[in-house]
Protein backbone atom coordinates (compact mmCIF):
# COMPACT_ATOMS: atom_id res chain seq x y z
CA UNK A 1 0.00 0.00 0.00
CA UNK A 2 3.00 2.32 0.37
CA UNK A 3 3.35 2.62 -3.39
CA UNK A 4 -0.31 3.64 -3.55
CA UNK A 5 0.37 6.48 -1.13
CA UNK A 6 3.09 7.89 -3.38
CA UNK A 7 1.42 7.32 -6.72
CA UNK A 8 -2.23 6.98 -5.72
CA UNK A 9 -3.94 8.23 -8.87
CA UNK A 10 -1.69 6.35 -11.30
CA UNK A 11 -1.68 3.19 -9.19
CA UNK A 12 -5.47 3.27 -8.85
CA UNK A 13 -5.90 3.79 -12.60
CA UNK A 14 -3.54 0.94 -13.47
CA UNK A 15 -4.99 -1.44 -10.90
CA UNK A 16 -8.57 -0.89 -12.04
CA UNK A 17 -7.66 -0.83 -15.75
CA UNK A 18 -5.79 -4.15 -15.55
CA UNK A 19 -8.49 -5.72 -13.37
CA UNK A 20 -11.24 -4.75 -15.82
CA UNK A 21 -9.42 -5.22 -19.14
CA UNK A 22 -11.00 -8.18 -20.93
CA UNK A 23 -13.61 -8.53 -18.19
CA UNK A 24 -17.30 -9.02 -18.91
CA UNK A 25 -18.16 -5.31 -18.88
CA UNK A 26 -15.63 -4.57 -21.60
CA UNK A 27 -17.01 -7.47 -23.63
CA UNK A 28 -20.55 -6.18 -23.07
CA UNK A 29 -19.50 -2.74 -24.38
CA UNK A 30 -17.81 -4.36 -27.35
CA UNK A 31 -20.84 -6.49 -28.17
CA UNK A 32 -23.34 -3.65 -27.84
CA UNK A 33 -21.18 -1.23 -29.84
CA UNK A 34 -20.79 -3.72 -32.65
CA UNK A 35 -24.54 -3.64 -33.13
CA UNK A 36 -25.64 -0.19 -31.95
CA UNK A 37 -24.32 3.35 -32.11
CA UNK A 38 -21.24 3.96 -29.96
CA UNK A 39 -22.42 7.12 -28.21
CA UNK A 40 -25.42 5.63 -26.34
CA UNK A 41 -23.38 2.56 -25.39
CA UNK A 42 -20.58 4.73 -24.02
CA UNK A 43 -23.01 7.04 -22.24
CA UNK A 44 -24.85 4.19 -20.54
CA UNK A 45 -21.76 2.20 -19.59
CA UNK A 46 -19.67 5.13 -18.35
CA UNK A 47 -22.64 6.49 -16.38
CA UNK A 48 -23.02 3.11 -14.70
CA UNK A 49 -19.31 2.96 -13.88
CA UNK A 50 -19.34 6.49 -12.47
CA UNK A 51 -22.30 5.74 -10.19
CA UNK A 52 -20.88 2.37 -9.15
CA UNK A 53 -17.63 4.08 -8.20
CA UNK A 54 -19.49 6.73 -6.18
CA UNK A 55 -21.23 3.96 -4.27
CA UNK A 56 -17.96 2.12 -3.71
CA UNK A 57 -16.16 5.23 -2.53
CA UNK A 58 -19.00 6.33 -0.23
CA UNK A 59 -19.38 3.01 1.49
CA UNK A 60 -15.76 1.89 1.33
CA UNK A 61 -14.87 -1.64 2.22
CA UNK A 62 -18.00 -2.11 4.37
CA UNK A 63 -20.43 -1.78 1.43
CA UNK A 64 -20.60 -5.53 0.85
CA UNK A 65 -22.17 -5.97 4.30
CA UNK A 66 -25.30 -4.01 3.34
CA UNK A 67 -26.50 -5.86 0.23
CA UNK A 68 -26.57 -9.61 -0.19
CA UNK A 69 -24.36 -10.53 -3.13
CA UNK A 70 -26.82 -13.25 -4.19
CA UNK A 71 -29.53 -10.69 -4.95
CA UNK A 72 -27.14 -8.68 -7.09
CA UNK A 73 -26.01 -11.83 -8.88
CA UNK A 74 -29.59 -12.92 -9.54
CA UNK A 75 -30.34 -9.54 -11.13
CA UNK A 76 -27.23 -9.93 -13.31
CA UNK A 77 -28.27 -13.47 -14.32
CA UNK A 78 -31.75 -12.30 -15.35
CA UNK A 79 -30.37 -9.34 -17.32
CA UNK A 80 -27.78 -11.47 -19.12
CA UNK A 81 -30.46 -14.03 -19.99
CA UNK A 82 -32.82 -11.33 -21.28
CA UNK A 83 -30.09 -9.80 -23.42
CA UNK A 84 -29.22 -13.25 -24.76
CA UNK A 85 -32.85 -13.85 -25.77
CA UNK A 86 -33.12 -10.38 -27.30
CA UNK A 87 -29.90 -10.83 -29.29
CA UNK A 88 -30.98 -14.27 -30.52
CA UNK A 89 -34.33 -12.88 -31.64
CA UNK A 90 -32.56 -10.04 -33.45
CA UNK A 91 -30.43 -12.58 -35.32
CA UNK A 92 -33.54 -14.35 -36.63
CA UNK A 93 -35.47 -11.25 -37.66
CA UNK A 94 -34.35 -10.04 -41.05
CA UNK A 95 -35.30 -6.47 -40.30
CA UNK A 96 -34.00 -3.88 -42.71
CA UNK A 97 -36.31 -1.30 -41.18
CA UNK A 98 -34.19 1.65 -40.04
CA UNK A 99 -36.99 2.93 -37.81
CA UNK A 100 -36.69 -0.18 -35.63
CA UNK A 101 -32.97 0.35 -35.29
CA UNK A 102 -33.46 3.97 -34.29
CA UNK A 103 -36.02 2.96 -31.70
CA UNK A 104 -33.61 0.43 -30.19
CA UNK A 105 -30.90 3.10 -30.21
CA UNK A 106 -33.02 5.32 -27.99
CA UNK A 107 -33.04 2.65 -25.31
CA UNK A 108 -29.53 1.28 -25.68
CA UNK A 109 -28.08 3.79 -23.19
CA UNK A 110 -30.47 2.53 -20.53
CA UNK A 111 -29.82 -1.07 -21.53
CA UNK A 112 -26.04 -0.58 -21.34
CA UNK A 113 -26.39 1.24 -18.01
CA UNK A 114 -28.64 -1.41 -16.47
CA UNK A 115 -26.58 -4.33 -17.70
CA UNK A 116 -23.24 -2.87 -16.56
CA UNK A 117 -24.68 -1.65 -13.25
CA UNK A 118 -26.21 -4.99 -12.28
CA UNK A 119 -23.29 -7.05 -13.55
CA UNK A 120 -20.60 -4.96 -11.88
CA UNK A 121 -22.31 -4.21 -8.55
CA UNK A 122 -20.19 -5.99 -5.95
CA UNK A 123 -17.72 -7.15 -8.62
CA UNK A 124 -13.99 -7.36 -7.90
CA UNK A 125 -13.42 -3.96 -9.47
CA UNK A 126 -16.01 -2.26 -7.30
CA UNK A 127 -14.62 -3.98 -4.22
CA UNK A 128 -11.13 -2.81 -5.22
CA UNK A 129 -12.42 0.76 -5.51
CA UNK A 130 -14.09 0.44 -2.11
CA UNK A 131 -10.90 -0.89 -0.57
CA UNK A 132 -8.72 1.78 -2.17
CA UNK A 133 -11.05 4.48 -0.87
CA UNK A 134 -10.39 3.40 2.70
CA UNK A 135 -6.69 4.36 2.41
CA UNK A 136 -6.62 6.97 -0.38
CA UNK A 137 -8.42 10.28 -0.96
CA UNK A 138 -11.93 9.26 -2.10
CA UNK A 139 -12.21 11.86 -4.89
CA UNK A 140 -8.86 10.76 -6.35
CA UNK A 141 -9.93 7.10 -6.20
CA UNK A 142 -13.26 7.90 -7.87
CA UNK A 143 -11.67 9.93 -10.68
CA UNK A 144 -8.89 7.41 -11.35
CA UNK A 145 -11.16 4.37 -11.22
CA UNK A 146 -13.83 5.98 -13.41
CA UNK A 147 -11.24 7.02 -15.99
CA UNK A 148 -9.80 3.49 -16.02
CA UNK A 149 -13.23 1.92 -16.53
CA UNK A 150 -14.15 4.50 -19.18
CA UNK A 151 -10.91 3.70 -21.00
CA UNK A 152 -11.65 -0.03 -21.08
CA UNK A 153 -15.16 0.77 -22.29
CA UNK A 154 -13.89 3.01 -25.11
CA UNK A 155 -11.44 0.30 -26.19
CA UNK A 156 -14.31 -2.21 -26.19
CA UNK A 157 -16.48 0.11 -28.28
CA UNK A 158 -13.71 0.71 -30.83
CA UNK A 159 -13.08 -3.03 -31.17
CA UNK A 160 -16.84 -3.64 -31.41
CA UNK A 161 -17.22 -1.14 -34.23
CA UNK A 162 -14.35 -2.75 -36.15
CA UNK A 163 -16.08 -6.14 -35.86
CA UNK A 164 -19.21 -4.73 -37.48
CA UNK A 165 -17.23 -4.01 -40.66
CA UNK A 166 -16.06 -7.64 -40.89
CA UNK A 167 -18.91 -9.74 -39.52
CA UNK A 168 -22.55 -9.90 -40.64
CA UNK A 169 -25.09 -8.43 -38.26
CA UNK A 170 -26.90 -11.77 -38.01
CA UNK A 171 -23.72 -13.60 -36.98
CA UNK A 172 -22.91 -10.79 -34.55
CA UNK A 173 -26.36 -11.09 -32.95
CA UNK A 174 -25.85 -14.84 -32.53
CA UNK A 175 -22.42 -14.25 -31.01
CA UNK A 176 -23.90 -11.66 -28.64
CA UNK A 177 -26.64 -14.08 -27.62
CA UNK A 178 -24.04 -16.75 -26.90
CA UNK A 179 -21.89 -14.28 -24.96
CA UNK A 180 -24.78 -13.04 -22.81
CA UNK A 181 -26.00 -16.59 -22.20
CA UNK A 182 -22.48 -17.60 -21.17
CA UNK A 183 -22.32 -14.70 -18.70
CA UNK A 184 -25.70 -15.75 -17.29
CA UNK A 185 -24.51 -19.34 -16.82
CA UNK A 186 -21.16 -18.35 -15.32
CA UNK A 187 -22.84 -15.91 -12.93
CA UNK A 188 -25.37 -18.58 -11.94
CA UNK A 189 -22.64 -21.16 -11.34
CA UNK A 190 -20.55 -18.80 -9.22
CA UNK A 191 -23.62 -17.63 -7.30
CA UNK A 192 -25.13 -21.01 -6.51
CA UNK A 193 -22.04 -23.26 -6.40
Amino acid sequence: MEILSSYGAVATFLLIFVAEFGDKSQLVCMTLAAKYRARPVLFGAISAFAILNVIAVLFGASFANFIDQRYLSIIAIVLFALFAISSWRDAHHDDDNDEGKLKVGKHISMSAFTLIFAAEMGDKTQLAVATLSTTQPPLMVWISATLALATTCVIGVIVGKKLLNRISEQLLSKMAALLFATFAVITAITTFA
